[in-house]
């Protein structure tokens, strides 16, 4: 039987799980001109600026899973929510990156569906598309006008120290484009994508973008692009989009949690994703991969990986410190933790579960939003890039 309710457990989780100070250790470039650290977005204590413009997106990988949920959506959301709740004055777009997702190979077929999926997973997890912009990167084609103009603004050797398009080439951090071999195959839209990233940013004249840390570096190449750009056309018409810190963790697999949750991972057991039944998650959490380590329940990443993600998992559920979590539960055994994660899993995935199974089953409805998105976000930006083509003297 477990030893504290979940009741008990939520009454006492009062702060989010990573705080700035976190954030501004993990990236020391960051100065308070440029990042906005959320350590609770429903604390009353924090506002978000009237008039400002909340921007962000994620990739067509299809119907979302725990990582997805908790990394990205989940915030979101909160966002939404209190932006209606305290009556904001201001804008919010979320947008399907399917451009972005032509970087790598892909089944077109395939994405295709994907696309769908994530749109509807977006829907599903609270965003509210009579509240925020929801639309498909690829129907507004003032996206890749801009990032045209920004290219020429952008030097090759900022976008020779990126990080993401070595990753993702499987290459070496040290990487550069004077190499030959394997560095040659590396296509040109995924060398250059961060400036389709910023042309996103840009194009909606955002002030604010919300992200994790692994999409930092982009937006301190976004920062440089606007700069640039205002210097150069003697203008300050784009915005100096602050990175919006809000709180979120990594999902590491199930089964390895020396690896990220990931919807390719071959291992049904490893993700669970947002439509899991209530006897499917239980399962897949009661196999959960832990450790031989007796004793409390401590958060160790390092000697305690698969304890660890379940305390990431359970705070996220709670919308809590792990620092406030554990010691609620250091005297479970780890079965109590996997039933409580379970539990918590069960109840909070229940209302994403049901709407998403609505909506896959209305795809009428979801291209309706779609275009609805589609013609909201185009007021924008073909607003904002006729006033870019003047600068440059292309009107």
């Amino acid at each position: 039987m477990l030893r504290i309710s979940k009741r008990t457990l939520s009454k006492n989780c009062q702060r989010f799980y990573s705080s700035g100070a976190e954030y501004i250790n993990a990236a020391p470039t960051y100065n308070s001109k440029t990042v906005e650290t959320i350590p609770l977005i429903s604390d009353p204590s924090y506002h978000i600026p009237n008039n400002s413009t909340i921007f962000s997106g994620i990739q067509p990988t299809g119907m979302f899973h725990l990582g997805n949920y908790f990394g990205a959506t989940r915030n979101w959301s909160d966002l939404s929510e209190k932006i209606k709740n305290e009556n904001i004055n201001s804008k919010l777009l979320f947008f399907i990156a399917d451009l972005h997702s032509l970087t790598v190979p892909q089944d077109y077929k395939k994405l295709q569906e994907q696309r769908l999926e994530a749109f509807a997973s977006l829907i599903a997890c609270g965003i509210d598309p009579e509240q925020a912009t929801v639309f498909y990167q690829s129907q507004i084609p003032e996206h890749s006008q801009l990032q045209w103009i920004l290219s020429c603004f952008t030097g090759i050797g900022i976008l020779n120290r990126m990080t993401q398009w070595k990753s993702k080439a499987n290459l070496k951090s040290n990487a550069t484009i004077e190499g030959s071999g394997e560095l040659g195959k590396v296509k040109l839209g995924l060398f250059a994508y961060p400036v389709l990233m910023a042309s996103d940013v840009l194009l909606y004249n955002a002030t604010h973008v919300p992200v994790g840390l692994d999409q930092s570096q982009h937006l301190e190449l976004t920062r440089e692009i606007a700069e640039a750009f205002n210097k150069q056309t003697k203008s300050g018409f784009f915005n100096i989009p602050k990175t919006l810190l809000a709180p979120s963790k990594k999902i590491l697999s199930l089964k390895n949690p020396a690896k990220k949750m990931s919807k390719s991972d071959p291992d049904v057991n490893s993700k669970i994703f947002i439509t899991e039944s209530p006897t499917q998650i239980r399962k897949k959490i009661n196999k959960t991969v832990t450790d031989s380590i007796e004793g409390k329940i401590t958060f160790d990443p390092l000697n305690r990986p698969g304890i660890s993600n379940l305390l990431t998992i359970l705070s996220a559920v709670e919308r809590c410190r792990i620092e406030d979590l554990v010691p609620k539960v250091e005297h479970f055994s780890k079965k109590e933790l996997k039933e409580l994660v379970a539990e918590s899993l069960v109840k909070d995935l229940s209302i994403p579960s049901s709407k998403y199974a609505e909506l896959m089953k209305n795809r009428e409805y979801l291209d309706k939003l779609s275009k609805q998105g589609t013609q909201k976000a185009r007021e924008i930006a073909s607003k904002n890039l006729k006033e870019v083509m003047k600068l440059v003297g292309m009107a």
